[in-house]
């Protein structure tokens, strides 16, 4: 088992500079960040072109990960794979299938994505549609070796407010995602973060779903009490659009919230897994400028370097 993070947080830096200060400072592996160079998510970043990655420039990127004794843990890619506007919808899954190009190039074996969600239908009535696209796409991998790993986050908000914008984020729904799509080169990238909020023991899914987790995310969830009581399971319903503001919960680095990170991966341990623990930094107390993000990120290194072994 061994630490890295997604390369997201570092912004438009270079590739080699997030690559050289990783290994710097400790890190062994980087998740990296592949949207698309012209793209207006929040949270995102585009790494590498996977659009026009030439097999020169993926030597060069393998060569300098070895100086640095990195390993390339997944490339990232998540949006919405079952967007309801049918050309959007086809633009998200070929870019994804670039991505499957491009780790097969680079020589690592998993592209992390969302399932997504057409908002227009029933979460029942997407798993019909999840089926006819996934079952191309994980072809589509497993024709290069390449495994395809889910983010398990409900992406509240993503597109109507209140109602999540996946269908993909609690163990009911994997199970079903798994019963459709039965392959061995489809996973999780679990993240307990979203399971806090939900009120889901993020640790009883580990022994359940142990053959499923390919990846997983380092982020922690800070939940008040008092605002729990205050708003409810449904959350704040009355947001000013105030910078900074939040409901019950908020993410934070590995060891600043509920997450008790050293029960969890060692249930992992327990349970077989050996690969990453990447860490994705989403604190809005570690960000604003680069020197929070990196304060950020040696925080979470420094907290959970001492259950990772």
């Amino acid at each position: 088992m061994y630490l890295g993070f997604l390369t997201v947080c570092l912004g438009n830096m270079p590739l080699k500079e997030k690559a050289k200060w990783a290994s710097e400072n400790g890190f062994k592996s980087l998740e990296i960040a592949c949207w698309p160079k012209d793209n207006t998510r929040d949270y995102s970043a585009s790494d590498i072109d996977v659009e026009n990655l030439t097999p020169e420039e993926a030597e060069e990127i393998k060569k300098y990960f070895k100086e640095y004794g990195l390993t390339i843990s997944s490339l990232a890619y998540y949006d919405n794979n079952l967007d309801r506007d049918p050309e959007k919808r086809k633009f998200i899954n070929n870019h994804l299938k670039k991505c499957i190009d491009v780790a097969k190039m680079l020589g690592t074996d998993m592209v992390g994505t969302f399932v997504g969600r057409n908002i227009e239908k029933s979460i029942k009535d997407n798993f019909d549609e999840f089926e006819r696209v996934f079952t191309d796409i994980i072809s589509y991998a497993e024709d290069k070796g390449i495994k395809i790993i889910i983010e398990n986050c409900p992406m509240e908000g993503w597109q109507v407010p209140g109602l999540p914008g996946t269908i993909s984020f609690t163990p009911e729904l994997w199970e079903e995602m798994f019963r459709r799509i039965p392959s061995k080169n489809f996973g999780l990238n679990l993240d307990p973060s979203h399971l806090v909020w939900q009120f889901i023991d993020y640790i009883d899914v580990i022994p359940e779903f142990k053959d499923r987790i390919f990846h997983v995310h380092a982020k922690d969830t800070e939940v008040f009490e008092d605002k729990f009581k205050r708003y409810g399971v449904f959350n704040r319903q009355l947001y000013t659009g105030t910078h900074g503001e939040f409901g019950y919960w908020r993410y934070r680095m590995p060891g600043m919230g509920n997450v008790d990170w050293g029960k969890f991966i060692k249930a992992l341990k327990d349970n077989g897994y050996d690969g990453v623990i990447s860490i994705e930094h989403e604190d809005p107390l570690y960000e604003g400028s680069e020197e929070k993000v990196k304060e950020g990120l040696l925080l979470g290194l420094k907290h959970l370097s001492q259950f990772v072994k």
